[in-house]
């Protein structure tokens, strides 16, 4: 990692949000950058982290107010940066049911202008952050995202000149992140009662700390066009609302329009140009511009057998309710 980071000029859009924040501070603590730029549009959240992160102590931050959706203002952002991690996005399930557009502009849009801003301004890479909702997706939110991340492998074709390479990274859930479940249970909690919407229900469960040790991990070993998904544990979701409040009663309210019982992070028909590592899986590019055989001569990775699928319900790792509580309070 030091090869890429340090001594670099790094960009993250969406750098007021929970994980762009977690992500700042790791970067001032670990690594020496030239230039740490928080790309966001929200002049109080940047107001905010200045009191945490404040210039200076930190010389190399710079706060840039600016919107995905502005392609001009991306270039002038991407100026002189050598790698982007875009975390920028509208993410609520409800709310992108009711402003389909506006979600589309984010979603979509800003992809398309990140791309075109990245190659343009010479960005050595730029990876991406997904969700498990884009894969087989059934709400606004997760198609945008999987049409966000066909965007994202699509650019390397029209970067190869440039020597931009773009990457995905997929998690699941995160634990304790704004508009998380968790602290929404937690606030219930004084009241007795707990909402399930179905005690089958399941999800991946991963922390910020976890997340960004990923993303960092993917932005040394990408090759330029893969969807990383990393191996991390289930949880019914009755589970986690008797782990969080034992005492509360639990009130079963159905499954709400956009949502999923089980979510899936590898669908059947992607594994077939997955690869299987120690920490995670690799969904490579249907027209790759390098040679599958050499990428795997080089990082390794196992074909995925016939059938298979990575989905919440039929995971190998299974949280349990100690290790819950330990990833809330880590």
């Amino acid at each position: 990692m030091q090869d890429i980071i340090t001594g670099a000029s790094v960009l993250v859009t969406g750098g007021t949000g929970s994980f762009g924040k977690k992500l700042v501070g790791h970067l001032l603590r670990n690594y020496a950058t030239e230039r740490l730029i928080i790309f966001s549009r929200d002049e109080l959240k940047q107001m905010e982290m200045q009191h945490e992160f404040a210039l200076t102590d930190h010389p190399c931050l710079r706060y840039f107010i600016g919107d995905v959706r502005d392609r001009d203002r991306l270039y002038r952002a991407f100026d002189g940066v050598d790698v982007v991690v875009h975390a920028a996005a509208l993410k609520q399930v409800p709310t992108a049911e009711y402003n389909p557009l506006e979600t589309i502009k984010t979603n979509v849009m800003g992809a398309a202008n990140v791309i075109d801003a990245a190659i343009d301004r010479k960005v050595g890479r730029v990876i991406a952050l997904s969700t498990d909702k884009a894969a087989n997706p059934i709400n606004l939110y997760g198609a945008t995202k999987l049409c966000s991340d066909k965007l994202f492998v699509a650019a390397n074709h029209y970067s190869r000149w440039h020597s931009t390479r773009f990457s995905v990274v997929r998690y699941g859930n995160v634990v304790g992140s704004r508009g998380s479940v968790v602290p929404f249970f937690r606030r219930l909690r004084p009241t007795g009662r707990l909402p399930i919407t179905d005690p089958r229900m399941t999800r991946f469960w991963i922390t910020l700390d976890q997340g960004v040790d990923f993303v960092l991990n993917c932005l040394q070993r990408m090759e330029g066009g893969e969807i990383y998904v990393p191996k991390i544990p289930s949880m019914r979701i009755v589970d986690l609302a008797r782990a969080l409040a034992p005492e509360c009663d639990l009130q079963v309210v159905g499954i709400r329009p956009g949502e999923k019982l089980h979510e899936v992070m590898v669908p059947e028909d992607d594994a077939r140009n997955a690869l299987e590592f120690g920490d995670c899986y690799a969904i490579l590019p249907t027209f790759p511009d390098w040679s599958v055989s050499e990428y795997r001569v080089r990082n390794g990775g196992t074909p995925c057998s016939d059938g298979f699928s990575y989905s919440s319900d039929r995971n190998d790792l299974w949280l349990t309710s100690e290790a819950l509580l330990a990833m809330i309070e880590g």
